[in-house]
């Protein structure tokens, strides 16, 4: 399969992929042609449809499977598909796992180490809360293994949840038997309970855009109401503990202006938003580096930054 990562300017190709979206529009001369959006487990890529009511184009939608005939060509610095045939393709004729994209670590693998964390924690209540979620809720655990961590910045594939959270998870723990002051049962929670909305956020793939209630109340605020009712099902839990980790949980963006309802007002807080906020910023510069590239630096709009890769160590 040629994937939309490998295509190069001035390239033919005639393959499958999955149309994300699809609209029409008009020439500035009144001429119909249509826009989609195609994607493989490698990214996405614009198409456009020049002549949409000729022959050779077969009827499709959105979320449909097509085998498209394209030149590729570079418009305003990006590359664009200019299709001239389409095929609506039929149910066995595609491998799905070639099309929605998807954590490059076992996903089994990445819950079972979750799980083993959760059981170190000893404060009980925070241990219950999290059994409560992880343990015991088969459609959260459903939808937390497929949801992605964001829709285009860090994290946007299949597990990238999971992924993203293991590892802020890891990086509370290492700061708590690094730093004797952190509260490390705190911490944990509040790591592995801080984007657990982000399965309400967005909607599943292979849309993976936000839903209605993620752009009206967005995970922070969906997390603290999702983790406050929980608790109320939880007899004899102590107002205090409840108390410090939700604010960790409003507060893990670190600022006002990054989304966070509350600067952090605990060190566990401040810790929490340090280790999410590391590992958002790796795996963004990891994914921006990874892409390729005919030139060895490139600019990277969510670093704000020229980047390239590392020199490899002679030996």
């Amino acid at each position: 399969m040629k994937f939309i990562e490998s295509l190069n300017d001035g390239e033919n190709v005639s393959e499958i992929y999955f149309v994300k979206s699809k609209t029409s529009a008009v020439t500035k001369n009144g001429k119909p042609y249509d826009n989609l959006i195609v994607q493989d487990r490698t990214g996405t890529m614009d198409a456009k449809i020049w002549s949409p009511n000729s022959a050779g184009i077969d009827d499709f939608e959105a979320l449909d499977y097509v085998e498209i005939t394209a030149s590729v060509q570079v418009f305003n610095g990006a590359k664009q598909l200019n299709v001239s045939r389409v095929r609506k393709c039929r149910e066995g004729e595609y491998d799905e796992a070639n099309y929605m994209p998807v954590s490059d670590k076992d996903i089994d693998k990445m819950y079972a180490e979750l799980l083993d964390i959760i059981k170190s924690v000893k404060t009980i209540h925070y241990r219950m809360l999290l059994e409560d979620f992880f343990e015991k809720d088969e459609e959260f655990i459903r939808q937390f293994k497929k949801s992605s961590a964001a829709k285009s910045v860090h994290h946007n594939f299949i597990g990238g949840l999971l992924e993203h959270t293991l590892s802020v998870a890891k990086l509370c723990n290492y700061l708590a038997s690094a730093y004797d002051i952190l509260n490390r049962d705190l911490l944990i929670s509040a790591a592995i309970l801080h984007d657990i909305a982000k399965v309400k956020e967005f909607s599943e793939f292979p849309m993976n855009d936000y839903t209605d209630d993620g752009q009206l109340l967005g995970h922070i605020v969906m997390g603290y109401e999702m983790v406050s009712e929980r608790i109320e099902d939880i007899p004899g839990f102590p107002k205090k503990q409840a108390s410090e980790l939700k604010h960790c949980i409003l507060a893990h963006h670190g600022e006002l202006e990054f989304g966070s309802p509350k600067k952090p007002a605990l060190i566990e807080a401040v810790a929490l938003s340090f280790a999410d906020n590391t590992d958002a910023k790796i795996e963004t510069f990891k994914e921006d580096i990874l892409k390729p590239s005919e030139n060895e630096w490139r600019y990277s709009r969510f670093i704000e930054s020229n980047i390239r890769k590392t020199t490899k160590n002679q030996d």
